[in-house]
């Protein structure tokens, strides 16, 4: 399974950006994927995550919950992360990450992926 995710940039505080995670190989429906992220210095953080598509069920980390939605086209094997009223504490390398079999409440936890995809860097600055 290989992971690609795409869409980063530069935006103005209170702009919004979606990014893309493509998916290739052998990857079924039943996957859970995520998104982290990184900043400079500090650890990776779950931002989101969405279970297999019989669940469908979304998590978000409380900073960006309100703000941030998770989306998968399993048609196209790809996610979405549509990320709304940016704050320059968004800023961050993100990536996507995906697992077969997940435990929900370690979503996220960047040891339950078995998957990783390069990262996209966000810039959020005026």
């Amino acid at each position: 399974v290989q992971l690609q995710a795409s869409g980063g940039g530069l935006v103005q505080p209170g702009g919004s950006l979606t990014l893309s995670c493509a998916a290739s190989g052998f990857i079924s429906d039943y996957y859970a994927f995520g998104w982290f992220r990184q900043a400079p210095g500090k650890e990776r953080e779950g931002v989101s995550c969405i279970s297999g598509s019989s669940d469908g069920s979304q998590y978000y980390s409380d900073s960006v919950r309100g703000r941030f939605t998770i989306s998968r086209d399993n048609a196209k094997k790809s996610v979405y992360l549509q990320m709304t009223r940016l704050k320059p504490e968004d800023t961050a390398v993100y990536y996507c990450a995906s697992v077969a079999y997940l435990w929900t409440m370690d979503w996220g936890l960047p040891e339950s992926y078995n998957y990783w995809g390069h990262g996209t860097l966000v810039t959020v600055s005026s």
